[in-house]
C-alpha cells in the first residue's frame, strides 16, 4: 500500500472548496494525471455518486470507478477501483480565511493481485503523481 499527503492552499471559501471538489468530474481541472471524468449517475452529489475516471500513469491508460464515500462540511472521501487498485481519496479542508481554505489531500493506493507486486517500485511514480496535484490545485483555484 502507498499512501500520500500534500497539503495545499485554495484560493476559494471553505464552504465553495468543498462544494468544488465534491464534484469529481472536476478532477479533469486540477489532477494533471486525469485525461476525463464523467459522472455515471444523475441527482445532487452527495454519498453513493458516482464517476469514470480516465487517468495516465506511467505512460498507460487506466479506468477507475470513483464512489463518494463521505459528504461533510469539512471532510470528502472518494473511493476508486478498477481490477488492480483500490483508491481512497481524502480530503479535509480547514478555513484559512474569508476567501481561502488549506485543503490536506490523502491519497492511498492499495494494489491489487499481480499489482501488489509493483507497489515497492511504484512509490516515486505515485509521489510525484501527488506533487503534480499539489501544484496544479492552487492554480486552477485561483480567481
Amino acid at each position: 500500500m502507498i499512501n500520500v499527503v500534500r497539503t495545499m492552499l485554495v484560493s476559494r471559501p471553505m464552504r465553495d472548496a468543498v462544494a468544488y471538489f465534491a464534484d469529481f468530474a472536476h478532477a479533469e481541472e486540477w489532477d494533471p494525471a486525469t485525461v476525463s471524468c464523467v459522472r455515471l449517475d444523475q441527482g445532487p452529489v452527495e454519498p453513493g455518486a458516482r464517476w469514470r475516471n480516465v487517468s495516465r500513469f506511467r505512460g498507460r491508460t487506466s479506468e477507475v470507478a470513483y464512489r463518494l464515500d463521505a459528504l461533510e462540511v469539512d471532510r470528502l472521501v472518494f473511493t476508486g477501483e478498477n481490477g488492480s487498485v483500490l483508491i481512497t481519496d481524502d480530503l479535509r479542508f480547514t478555513p484559512v480565511s474569508a476567501d481561502s481554505t488549506r485543503l490536506t489531500y490523502s491519497a492511498t493506493f492499495g494494489f491489487k493481485g499481480i499489482a501488489r507486486l509493483a507497489a515497492p517500485f511504484l512509490r516515486k511514480d505515485v509521489d510525484r503523481l501527488a506533487d503534480d496535484v499539489a501544484a496544479a490545485v492552487p492554480r486552477v483555484t485561483a480567481p
